[in-house]
């Protein structure tokens, strides 16, 4: 099973780019760093479900972040983070571009911090001063455990989960934000 898998894989690291059904070309190190960060993917089922996934965000993810190699890891900490909350990881996708438009040292004009936009007082109030807001994976920890947190007390309703996430509650104009994000790039196909 490992071997022809290997073989597969050999066969094509070696081809040039190729057109997608859509119209687009994979880069040829993109496949090359999609092999290396689908081999250490630890939230996914099979490295097939991570390689697929992790392509077909990549390319969506490119307009935000166009360095492949930030890209890459910043998709496997969200599929990791995602799945240890429960939450779907393209929903946390679409939460982060309207939060932060992928920008990891955004600040709001509140003082929310990182992709996710964690307020900072989160780090005294459970005891950890000395959290950094902008690390990547503890930003993702954070943001992730507050949505949970807020779904599971909203019962599973998505859209007053995501207001009190914003500290909106009784609005709706930021989960339309987040729904329409969420339909519009990060939709399963």
């Amino acid at each position: 099973m490992i071997r022809p898998l290997l073989l597969i894989l050999a066969l094509n690291a070696a081809l040039p780019a190729v057109a997608q059904p859509d119209g687009e070309v994979v880069d040829p190190g993109l496949r090359k760093a999609l092999i290396e960060a689908v081999n250490s993917a630890d939230s996914f089922d099979n490295r097939f479900d991570a390689e697929v996934w992790l392509l077909d965000m990549s390319t969506r993810l490119a307009p935000f972040l166009p360095d492949a190699d930030k890209r890459l890891p910043l998709l496997r900490a969200v599929h990791r983070e995602a799945n240890r909350a429960d939450l779907q990881p393209e929903l946390v996708l679409a939460l982060i571009q309207v939060e932060s438009l992928f920008r990891r040292f955004a600040i709001s004009s509140a003082g929310a911090r990182g992709l996710m936009q964690i307020m900072p007082f989160w780090v005294d109030e459970i005891g950890r001063p000395d959290d950094n807001l902008f690390d990547v994976d503890t930003n993702l920890r954070y943001g992730c455990t507050i949505l949970r947190y807020y779904l599971d007390m909203a019962d599973g309703n998505l859209t007053e989960a995501l207001a009190r996430y914003n500290g909106s509650y009784g609005q709706y104009w930021y989960p339309a934000r987040v729904h329409t994000a969420l339909s519009k790039r990060w939709y399963r196909r």
